[in-house]
């Protein structure tokens, strides 16, 4: 869908950014890119440097920047929700109108990023988009540098060490699954989409794996 989007958008100097966070390095990611055949540049955060740098914690989600480097959007939910958690485990399969809806969604925030490059509608003023900007508390700081030891230390064969740095990290920034995700992956592929993710998915109650993009005008 980037490559869609980015068609439409190139005229207007707009350029897409997409960013994998995959510690398991390069070439792990390199299918995904070569599948979507982008135009638009495509780079490995294989130390997750850029979530830590702009509070992401789940994926997809998006940060607009302006032409002059300045946020406009930050980080938020990217054309998907949480029709996904009514799926059929058994077969992998959503309802048709769950389907409907999470396209429809995608389809508007795809909208709303046309909007914005070719308008400038839905960039928040700077003191609103300051207000929205995730929490960077000194614990989760330390999330962050426990995470990235983890990774080191996987790297390094160090299973044991560093998936104690690991829990740890998730311990310190719950809310990130980023790094609970990444660290299931490191230690068994296929973890992080099995039973014990979505056992953790259904623990979240009410509360959004997906929280929805707000684009209520300010």
């Amino acid at each position: 869908m980037w490559q869609q989007l980015y068609e439409e958008i190139r005229g207007t100097g707009t350029m897409v950014v997409a960013i994998a966070e995959e510690s398991r390095g390069a070439e792990h990611a390199r299918q995904w890119i070569e599948h979507a055949k982008a135009e638009y540049w495509c780079l490995i955060d294989t130390d997750h440097r850029v979530a830590d740098l702009y509070g992401m914690v789940n994926v997809p989600q998006s940060v607009w920047i302006d032409e002059r480097g300045r946020i406009v959007r930050p980080p938020e939910t990217t054309g998907s929700t949480d029709h996904f958690r009514r799926m059929d485990l058994k077969t992998r399969t959503m309802a048709p109108e769950d389907q409907a809806a999470r396209n429809a969604a995608r389809a508007a925030y795809l909208d709303a990023v046309k909007a914005w490059a070719t308008t400038g509608k839905h960039a928040l003023p700077a003191d609103a988009a300051r207000r929205r900007l995730p929490a960077n508390t000194p614990q989760i700081a330390e999330a962050h540098a426990h995470f990235r030891l983890g990774v080191w230390l996987r790297a390094q064969g160090r299973a044991a060490e560093a998936d104690r740095h690991l829990g740890e990290a998730s311990r310190l920034h719950p809310d990130s699954w980023n790094m609970w995700r990444q660290a299931a992956d490191l230690e068994e592929v296929g973890k992080a989409s099995g039973p014990v993710f979505w056992q953790r998915v259904q623990a979240l109650g009410a509360k959004p794996y997906y929280p929805p993009p707000d684009f209520t005008p300010v």
